[in-house]
């Protein structure tokens, strides 16, 4: 209780009503036409003349996992093939807390310098649990969201292994068709994820960190052979001692690996996003890479089959889908689960079972 003529900071003010000036039929068109779902052709319309709205509402229709949006996905798709193709897709991968955002933010603010149309797709954790995501990835970006010449869409991985969005190869297309020129995809980093971004992009880039024991790691075999470049991040302040050591350690193991087919020899880079030294050098290695590739027609190659493993992963995709979407699977199913839950049934002899109906 307050003293008498005193005011508590536990009290309830009015409410801010409603301006005059306020336009409540403007209000209710703007309303009215967000629900209204646009059709494919006014959606590839808008994304061949840059429109980031749709755009975005494209790769919601291509990133949906209701049934009814499939068709209405796939045209979109289809119609914007003829103008894909045409960009450079750079995959960036490294453990959590290795500055992938804010590496990304520099180097993409850089090539927009340049002039270069960027986009970027990062994929975020979905939790296990919850199967929500944060989606923070613009938050941490927050000058390049800004930036004209960018776009960035943050994705849930959802129940995809390694962490990459389970349509983030159709969303690539639907970017270069909307006339962005370099893809960075930025996968969530938890140490699957590398062999997924590797089949969809033209150059893997690999950070890592020095003095956390990750020169150790980075030795194994896996990853490193994947790598077409290493960029050794944070090399700044104190640790830049410990980034020059580990960039000579790097250098030694990726000798003793077998020559890539691409016939390119991986490097190892220095870099810190926070005094944005060393990103232009960055660039430039991706450039060489290019021009090396393209020239002996691997660039092209490599192309092609990225796009014979997607048709596969595609029929996997749908397979599964129609599976579980299968009503006779659904009932039979929970039947199997609780039969196995009363130990009258093993998983295998249930599988059997429910891969034999049709």
């Amino acid at each position: 209780m307050t003293e008498k003529g005193k005011t508590s900071a536990l009290q309830e003010n009015e409410g801010v009503s409603e301006p005059e000036t306020t336009n409540k039929s403007a209000i209710a068109a703007i309303k009215n036409r967000r629900q209204q779902q646009p059709s494919a052709a006014e959606l590839v319309k808008g994304i061949l003349a840059k429109d980031r709205t749709s755009l975005s509402r494209a790769i919601t229709l291509v990133e949906s996992t209701n049934p009814q949006h499939l068709k209405k996905a796939n045209d979109i798709i289809q119609q914007c093939l003829p103008y894909a193709n045409a960009s450079i897709r750079i995959g960036i991968t490294g453990v959590p807390g290795v500055g992938k955002s804010t590496f990304i933010e520099a180097f993409g603010t850089y090539l927009t310098s340049r002039g270069k149309q960027i986009a970027v797709l990062a994929v975020d954790p979905s939790s296990t649990l919850s199967r929500g995501s944060i989606l923070g990835d613009k938050t941490r970006m927050e000058d390049l969201v800004k930036n004209e010449n960018a776009f960035i869409r943050p994705s849930p991985s959802g129940s995809s292994l390694g962490g990459v969005a389970r349509k983030s190869r159709e969303t690539i297309i639907l970017c270069e068709a909307a006339g962005f020129d370099t893809i960075l995809i930025e996968t969530v980093g938890v140490g699957q994820s590398e062999t997924a971004v590797h089949s969809m992009v033209d150059f893997f880039l690999l950070l890592k960190l020095a003095g956390a024991g990750d020169e150790l790691q980075g030795i194994k075999r896996g990853i490193m052979e994947m790598a077409d470049a290493i960029v050794i991040n944070k090399a700044d302040g104190d640790n830049l001692k410990n980034a020059k050591t580990a960039k000579v350690e790097f250098n030694r193991a990726l000798h003793l690996y077998p020559p890539k087919e691409s016939g390119w020899q991986p490097k190892v880079l220095l870099a810190s996003a926070l005094e944005n030294t060393g990103i232009p050098e960055v660039w430039q290695l991706i450039e060489d890479y290019l021009n090396v590739v393209k020239e002996n027609h691997f660039f092209d190659y490599s192309r092609n089959e990225q796009n014979k493993f997607w048709l596969l992963q595609t029929i996997e995709d749908r397979l599964k889908t129609d599976f579980y979407n299968n009503p006779s699977i659904k009932k039979e199913l929970k039947h199997q689960l609780e039969r196995i839950e009363n130990g009258e049934t093993t998983p295998f002899v249930a599988a059997e079972l429910l891969l034999s109906l049709k």
